[in-house]
Formats: structure tokens, C-alpha cells, sequence
């Protein structure tokens, strides 16, 4: 995504929905996002419905035609399925085959050896930084769950004492370092030195990942007192299997995407030719889809055969690691029918037009640029792209580390307190079996300190360089 402008992205998002003006756009934002929560915690609704049911209340009060509402919510709805279903149904059945063959207890029990206690936070952490470098988000999530919750419940840990430094890492690599795709467009729109803005990136991150996860999961883990949730918990479906995969082995098929990624990245970075062969195929293994896919595929020898399942066990472990997740694909979907209804209706125009007369400095213009169109489209992405687009003209006269810290900024802003119309919210809510007080209390919490502390330090960082 490196040549990718914002003008082109820009010019291939879809026409509004409505031509509200912004008064009556910021009602039907606020009412949309108070009918779900309504519906949800007062009246118990599944929050599949109720996140249906608000994207149409979005759309009525904002005065768009209900039509064109469901359209939005429908695309909406379709593309998150499309991009972050399927990984999610592949890290399912990744999980189920660790699980069914031993090789999940095999990673948790040297896990659980070698780093115990207060370590173990720590240990999550750096696990979740190293895998969450080249990966987006949702795959980083399918992929570390299993792990998460395993050590949780045979450590006896506070969930969130270990979630919330996993989570942490995550989204710190998300949103602050490339090759993720939001900086990669910031660096992009601001003409930015990738090198440099990697380096000052990993500056920010290594003391903001601390404080919003180990330090900050003491204070979670009092709040939401909750156990791995069973039905989460990658159960077997058989009796214990003849073998267990050696710990090397299950490593390198956990890590199998991370490489393809990692090295999809690198070679993007190097050689930045779309013709070329070599780019071409690594951008074809290292896409998240056939990069999870081959994880499972090689998964099925490596752990499924090294266990000494047969072909029929390994289609029954198959089959019986997609039911459990129905509900959260529904879920996440509505969440990103929510996300584009808003976006649709204009959300994203509002908050620059209103932005425009604001005179301060430029980091904090940026930053707050980025955190109200992720408050308000629940985007990371799309709150990093515009706002990279409308301060663009400041970066002209900057110094290559100026524009390195500029991008760092929008990089923070748009990780500000992911809520109801953020899709990722609704995963890490299914997932870790959580209602949505104790999410908001939690991941959304952890989330605002990521942006908050990352901001602090690129301040900092801006007066010292």
C-alpha cells in the first residue's frame, strides 16, 4: 500500500448517504450509537440485532432514504465478513487443530515454565509485539486468543492481567509502525521518510505498549474480574491424542503468517515494484487470507499427523471449530454495516469541515483531527487517512523527522476509545466473553491510553529532536 495516495482513496469512497447538515448529522451519530447501547444493556438484545436496528435508526435520523441505508449497512456488513471473516473461520480452525492435538498445552506449558508470576504479563506482551509486526489486527487476535485464554486458565490468571498486554501489543503495532497499512498511508500522504518514521515509531511504542499493558492491566484486571470464558476456550473433541507436536514444530506453525507477512512487508519496502516477479509472489503468500490458510494447511501435518490423527479426525476438528463462531462473525459484521452506514452518511466530511478553522499546534491538530473521526466512523483506518489528507499541506515545510512525528501522531489519535461502531470492539467483547460495560471498561479504556500516552511522547520527542 505504499503507492497508494489518499487521493485515490479519497476518489473510490462511496457517495453519501444523506446531505444532512452537521448539526442534524451529530444528533442522528449520537442517537444511532445511544439506541444501541440502549437496546443492548437495558433491553438485553442480541447485538447482532441491535447494532441492525441502530445502523436504521442512524440512517432515519439523519434524513437519508431508508434504502440507501440498508445498502450501506449491507456493504458494510459484507466487506467485514469478506475481509475479516474468513480469517477469523482459519484462525478458528488453526485453534481447534492446537487444541485437539496437544500443541496449544505444549506452547502454554513452556510458556507457564519459563516466564511465571508478575513475568507473565511481560511475557504476553513481548509475544504479541513480535507476532503483531507484520499482522493486522484481526489476525492477530485469531491467532493469539487461544493462547491468551489457555494460560489465563491453567496459570489461574485474571483474564484481563493477560489479555490486556496482548491486546496492547496488538494495537500499538497497528497503529504506530509499518508495514501496517494506516502509517503506510500516513507516510504516504505526508511525504514522510519510512526509515525514520519506523525508528521514532518504535521509540513511542516500546514505553506506550508498557504503560497500556502490563501497568495498566493491574488496574483491568481489579475492574472486570472475570475467568477465560469456557465456550472460548479451544476445547478437544476427543479423547487425548497419542502424541503431542513437539514445541519447535507448533511454534513454526503458529508463526508461519507472521513470517509470510513479515517478508510480504519487507519486500514491498525494498524492491516497490508492482511488476516485479518477486513482489508479486510474495504479495500473493504474504496476504493475510492465503497466509492463514497455508498456517492451517501445514497445521494439518505438522500437528494433526505429528498427534496421529487420522483423515477422518482431522475432518471432524475441521468441522467442529466453525460452529462456536456464528455469532461473533454476525456480530462483527454488524459492527462494519455500523462503521459504513456512518461513514456513508457523511461523518467523516463533518468532522474535517468542522476541523478546519481550528489554529494550534500541528502534532496536536492532527492527533485531534484523528481521534474525532475515530470517535465518530469507529475507523482506525479511515480516521488515519483523512486526517493524513487535511494536514498534508503542514508537512511541506517540515524536516524529515518532523513528518516522521507527524504520522506518529495521526497514528495515535486514531486509536482513541474504540466503542460500539468499531468492529474490533465487538471481537474483543465475543471473545473474551465480556458485556459491554466491561469492554468499554476495558479495551476501550486501554485503547484511549495508547493514543493519550503515544501522543505524550511524540510531544516529548518533538521537543528534544
Amino acid at each position: 500500500m505504499t503507492g497508494l495516495s489518499v487521493e485515490i482513496l479519497a476518489a473510490a469512497a462511496p457517495a453519501p448517504i444523506t446531505s444532512a447538515g452537521n448539526t442534524q448529522l451529530g444528533v442522528a451519530v449520537l442517537a444511532g450509537i445511544a439506541a444501541i447501547v440502549l437496546l443492548i444493556t437495558r433491553l438485553k438484545l442480541h447485538a447482532f440485532l441491535a447494532l441492525t436496528i441502530g445502523s436504521l435508526a442512524l440512517g432515519v435520523f439523519a434524513g437519508a432514504p431508508l434504502d440507501k441505508t440498508i445498502v450501506s449497512f449491507t456493504a458494510g456488513l459484507g466487506a467485514t465478513v469478506a475481509g475479516v471473516g474468513v480469517l477469523i473461520a482459519l484462525g478458528a480452525i488453526l485453534g481447534r487443530l492446537l487444541a485437539d492435538s496437544g500443541g496449544a498445552d505444549e506452547i502454554v506449558d513452556t510458556i507457564l515454565a519459563k516466564a511465571k508470576g508478575r513475568a507473565m504479563p511481560w511475557a504476553m506482551v513481548l509475544i504479541a509485539s513480535v507476532i503483531g509486526l507484520p499482522l493486522f489486527f484481526e489476525v492477530g487476535i485469531v491467532l493469539l486468543i487461544p493462547v491468551v485464554l489457555l494460560v489465563a486458565k491453567r496459570g489461574n490468571y485474571s483474564l484481563m492481567r493477560i489479555g490486556i498486554p496482548a491486546l496492547a501489543g496488538l494495537s500499538v503495532m497497528h497503529g504506530l509502525i509499518p508495514p501496517h497499512p494506516g502509517p503506510l498511508v500516513a507516510i504516504d500522504a505526508l511525504h514522510a521518510n519510512l526509515g525514520v518514521t519506523l525508528a521514532l515509531g518504535v521509540v513511542v511504542a516500546i514505553p506506550t505498549v508498557i504503560i497500556a499493558g502490563p501497568l495498566f492491566s493491574r488496574y483491568a484486571a481489579r475492574w472486570v474480574d472475570i475467568p477465560a470464558p469456557e465456550q472460548m476456550i479451544p476445547q478437544r473433541t476427543s479423547a487425548e491424542p497419542e502424541h503431542r507436536p513437539r514445541f519447535g514444530a507448533t511454534v513454526f506453525t503458529v508463526l508461519l503468517p507472521v513470517a509470510l507477512m513479515l517478508v510480504k512487508a519487507l519486500v514491498d519496502i525494498v524492491v516497490d515494484d508492482p511488476e516485479n516477479g518477486v513482489q508479486r509472489v510474495t504479495d500473493v503468500a504474504g496476504s493475510p487470507l492465503i497466509a492463514l490458510l497455508a498456517a492451517v494447511l501445514v497445521g494439518m501435518f505438522t500437528l494433526g499427523r505429528a498427534a496421529g490423527f487420522t483423515k477422518e479426525r482431522l475432518s471432524t476438528t475441521v468441522e467442529k471449530s466453525l460452529a462456536p463462531i456464528a455469532g461473533i462473525l454476525l456480530i462483527v459484521g454488524a459492527g462494519g454495516g455500523f462503521k459504513q452506514t456512518l461513514i456513508d452518511a457523511g461523518v467523516g466530511r463533518m468532522i474535517l469541515d468542522l476541523s478546519e478553522g481550528w489554529s494550534i499546534p500541528a502534532l496536536l491538530l492532527a492527533w485531534l483531527i484523528a481521534v474525532a473521526i475515530r470517535l465518530a466512523t469507529g475507523s482506525a483506518t479511515v480516521a488515519t487517512i483523512s486526517a493524513a489528507g487535511l494536514v498534508a499541506p503542514l508537512a511541506a515545510g517540515m524536516s524529515t523527522t518532523e513528518t516522521a512525528l507527524l504520522v506518529l501522531a495521526i497514528g495515535s489519535g486514531s486509536l482513541f476509545f474504540s466503542h460500539v461502531n468499531d468492529a474490533g470492539f465487538w471481537l474483543v467483547k465475543e471473545y473474551f466473553g465480556m458485556t459491554v460495560g466491561q469492554t468499554v471498561k476495558t479495551w476501550s479504556v486501554m485503547e484511549t491510553i495508547i493514543s493519550v500516552v503515544g501522543l505524550g511522547f511524540v510531544l516529548l520527542l518533538s521537543l528534544v529532536l
